[in-house]
Formats: structure tokens, C-alpha cells, sequence
């Protein structure tokens, strides 16, 4: 059940882990730019795709410590509107999520449970603010985080823009764009507090007429009881297209509750 649910809720609980902080070695000049002036920022902004729906088939492979499970997902965006995730193996719908500005909502097959909540208690029980817009991001290759609105220490690691956020205390954030294009490539969670580490890593883009989008998404995850790894493929790829949002619970499933 676990690994369904891990992908089918991945932009949710993947970008709220929190993660031991990774300290980046490098010989180049480190700065604090500030928002204003941090050109880097702001051509990454204008790789922004534009579009009303989006259509995605990918190919998707789970793997933790204990087992590994290839499967399908079919990902619908409303931009900025909702977002429905659906898992399947071998056909069968596995698990399914649907994703709102305010609501959240999820139901897997094996142990017939659901859960429905708001984006402010899911917050609360993962420790970290989340938002649909993070959730968005993710999947369409743009930081979770708008880097327009924080400052940033920014260095060259590995011929990449590395802006880190100065902002959080608690939760550090790193961001990395490629220096030709400003497309995201990695990004990072980290808090020292916590044995845990969270990585995101973008490649394979493909550019259409909405705008550049990546088609390959590595999740690596470390947290104290093991890692857990998802990567998935964007195999086919559609904008603009008139697209349904079916979503409802089977009947005698139970509610899942997050205290």
C-alpha cells in the first residue's frame, strides 16, 4: 500500500520531508543577492509555461529499503485549479488523489482507507507550510518555493546556480539552475535537526510551444528508518486538451484521520 500512496501523493508528502542539512564544498565567491538584482531569478521566471490543462502519462518505479514496484501514473492539471493523480499496476487503480487549493483528498485500494483534510492540517502534521502551488511546481519543474519573493546566498557549484534561501532558520532550501537556460535541475530540503534528506532532481526537457517542461524526476528521500526513492518518466504529453477530474471514494472505505 505504502509505495501507491507515496506516489500518488509524491508532490505532497515528498516535498514536505525534512532532511539533514548537506554542507556543498566549492572554491567560487559567495554572495547574498538580493531579489531585486538576482538575474538568475528572474530568467528563471521567464521559462514559465503557459497553459490551461496538462495531460500526463508517465512511467513510475517505487523503491525503498524492503521492496520495489514499477506502475503507471496518470497526472491532470487545471492550472492552478486542481491536480488528480491516479496510480495504477497492471491496469488496476491503485490509488488515486485529488489536489485543490484547499483540499486534499486521497484513497488507496488495498486497506480501502481515505483521507480528506485541508492544506493547513496536513502543515501542521508535517512540520512544514505547503501550499498548492508547491505541489504544482513540482510536478511542472518550477521551484516549489517562489524565489521572487525570498533572498538568497547564491554560489557556482558544479557549473550550476546554487540560491539557497536565507529566510529559514529551521528548514534550509537550496535551489539549482543551469546557467544557459535557468531551468531548474535539483532542489533540496534539509534541517539539521532531523536525519533526513530530501532530494529532487529535473532532466530530459522537452519544449513545446506553452513553454520547456522536464520529463524525468528523481525523488530521493533519507530519512531515519531508510530511504525511499521514486522516479518518474513523462511519456506522453499533452496541453490545452478538455480534460475530466473524476474523483470519489469507494463506498465502505474508512477515513484515515492525521492528528
Amino acid at each position: 500500500m505504502k509505495k501507491y500512496i507515496a506516489i500518488a501523493l509524491m508532490p505532497v508528502f515528498m516535498i514536505s520531508c525534512k532532511s539533514k542539512a548537506v554542507v556543498v564544498q566549492n572554491n567560487n565567491t559567495t554572495e547574498v543577492v538580493a531579489k531585486k538584482d538576482n538575474k538568475a531569478i528572474e530568467k528563471h521566471y521567464e521559462n514559465k509555461l503557459d497553459f490551461s490543462t496538462l495531460s500526463i502519462r508517465a512511467s513510475a518505479r517505487y523503491e525503498d529499503e524492503k521492496q520495489s514496484q514499477n506502475v503507471t501514473a496518470d497526472i491532470k492539471i487545471e492550472k492552478d485549479k486542481q491536480i488528480l493523480i491516479s496510480v495504477r499496476f497492471l491496469g488496476i487503480t491503485m490509488a488515486k488523489a485529488l489536489i485543490t487549493p484547499t483540499v486534499v483528498s486521497y484513497y488507496e485500494k488495498i486497506n480501502g482507507t481515505y483521507y480528506e483534510g485541508d492544506f493547513s492540517s496536513l502543515s501542521k502534521w508535517l512540520g512544514t507550510e505547503l501550499d498548492y502551488n508547491k505541489v504544482q511546481n513540482l510536478l511542472i519543474g518550477e521551484a516549489f518555493d517562489d524565489l521572487r519573493k525570498g533572498d538568497y546566498t547564491q554560489t557556482i557549484v558544479e557549473n550550476l546556480f546554487r540560491l539557497e534561501d536565507q529566510k529559514e532558520e529551521n528548514i534550509k532550501k537550496a535551489f539549482y539552475l543551469d546557467p544557459e537556460k535557468y531551468l531548474l535541475q535539483k532542489e533540496e530540503i534539509s534541517q539539521p535537526s532531523e536525519n533526513r534528506k530530501l532530494e529532487i532532481n529535473y532532466s530530459d526537457t522537452k519544449t513545446f510551444n506553452q513553454g520547456t517542461i522536464p520529463t524525468s524526476l528523481v525523488i530521493n528521500a533519507l530519512q531515519p528508518k531508510g530511504t525511499t526513492n521514486i522516479n518518474l518518466n513523462y511519456n506522453n504529453i499533452s496541453f490545452n486538451e478538455e480534460l475530466s477530474f473524476p474523483y470519489s471514494v469507494p463506498s465502505g472505505y474508512k477515513k484515515v484521520l492525521i492528528k
